[in-house]
């Protein structure tokens, strides 16, 4: 199928997915990537003490709360 005709049966609120070659569908801007922060010990405290009063790990704790205030300062723009 040829993506014009595909792109028209999405948009026509068609169900495509029977269509789509799933085992090799990625999505963009997933893929993890690496970086090292240096925080401050009174900083890493507070990070696991709250890690530790929502049952996640520390790791999570700043991936959601940089995720929410990301989505915060980048609102405006969509």
């Amino acid at each position: 199928m040829k993506a014009k005709t595909l792109d028209e049966r999405f948009d026509a609120g068609e169900d495509i997915t029977a269509d789509l070659e799933q085992t090799t569908a990625r999505r963009p801007n997933l893929a993890p990537r690496r970086v090292n922060v240096d925080f401050p010990s009174w900083m890493v405290e507070s990070l696991d003490r709250e890690a530790k009063r929502l049952g996640v790990t520390r790791q999570s704790v700043i991936k959601m709360w940089l995720a929410e205030r990301l989505d915060q300062i980048n609102a405006p723009m969509r």
